[in-house]
């Protein structure tokens, strides 16, 4: 008897198993709103305390010599497939634009079901890029730095929230949800380290004392 209700017990079991797979297959897997995991505060502490210090300089700065936007796949540009990455149920049309779907932005927690009323942020800005060494680089490049989706520089936030951030740094602009915040520094550290970028004073002072707290 009790071998019978062991096995009863197990067909129950991967009964149920098959339901949740078959259920999977007929909706798709569950959409995330995903930057790419930064590294850990300890990596990051580590990363910063080897980023040259430097005084910023915009000189000759200008938003098109950072090629963004570029076809990634098919019909889909950078930012439309961020929005696929970082929406629920989105939906698009033959040109790759979306139709449907809700974003979440981490930076405030509101979230949105207009595709216009969300912004890709470059998470370190691209003038902060260029005051902090990328303007010595190639125009290729700048180009990787803009469209990087493989680093976590790229996120769908608000579209007002990313515009009051515009080029700022963290030493004078950091999410309103605080919760946000050791991803941010976290992942700001992590890019910043991967392209070889500088930080000027405040900006370090201002990431160690957030790292300090992660």
């Amino acid at each position: 008897m009790a071998k019978f209700y062991a096995r009863r017990q197990l067909g129950i079991v991967a009964a149920l198993t098959g339901l949740i797979a078959s259920i999977g297959l007929f909706n798709g897997p569950a959409a995330s709103a995903a930057l790419p995991t930064p590294v850990s505060a300890d990596t990051a502490r580590g990363y910063l305390a080897t980023l040259p210090v430097r005084t910023e300089d915009r000189t000759g700065y200008n938003r098109d010599l950072f090629p963004h936007w570029i076809t990634i796949s098919g019909t889909c540009n950078t930012r439309e497939t961020v929005l696929k990455r970082d929406g629920s149920n989105v939906q698009t049309d033959s040109s790759c634009a979306s139709t449907s779907g809700s974003w979440y932005s981490p930076y405030d927690g509101a979230t949105w079901t207009a595709a216009s009323d969300v912004d890709i942020d470059h998470l370190v800005p691209l003038a902060e890029a260029w005051d902090s060494g990328a303007d010595a680089w190639t125009t290729s490049r700048r180009q990787s730095f803009a469209n990087d989706l493989t680093r976590p520089q790229l996120l769908a936030v608000t579209d007002n929230v990313n515009q009051a951030k515009g080029d700022q740094d963290p030493a004078t602009w950091m999410p309103s949800r605080t919760a946000y915040h050791c991803t941010y520094v976290r992942a700001w550290v992590q890019v910043k380290y991967y392209y070889g970028l500088s930080v000027d004073s405040a900006e370090k002072s201002a990431l160690q004392s957030r790292l300090a707290s992660c």
